[in-house]
């Protein structure tokens, strides 16, 4: 019986090592933040001035979601909230960046940056 219990344990802590390893670690905000405003800065060539008002923006922003992210563990997500959030990042990122390149942020480079998440059931 006690060896059965030992291989029970093993087997879902196991399976828990795996799930946990599927998703990885989350970025911490200030980890994002440097990612985002590293390929901003290269991409529209940024100068320090308008990269550390960037930066200031998308910094604010992953903390705050990171805030409501920890609120809605519980399962209400509440997506109104998120939109506004990004709402008010991007009037913020309007009067830092040129209409054009905020044009170029919201088509081309945001959408890279989302996550991709995985289509279907598994390998086919």
């Amino acid at each position: 019986m006690r060896k059965h219990f030992i291989f029970i344990f093993a087997v879902l802590l196991a399976g828990a090592t795996v799930a946990n390893a599927q998703n990885g670690p989350r970025r911490t905000p200030e980890e994002r933040t440097k990612r985002v405003v590293d390929t901003l800065t290269t991409v529209l060539k940024l100068d320090k001035t308008h990269a550390d008002q960037v930066d200031s923006v998308f910094l604010n922003y992953f903390k705050d979601a990171d805030k409501m992210r920890e609120s809605m563990q519980g399962g209400n997500f509440d997506r109104d909230a998120f939109m506004k959030l990004t709402s008010d990042r991007d009037e913020k990122l309007k009067k830092v960046l040129t209409e054009a390149d905020f044009k170029k942020f919201k088509e081309e480079i945001e959408p890279a940056m989302r996550p991709q998440r995985r289509q279907g059931g598994g390998p086919r």
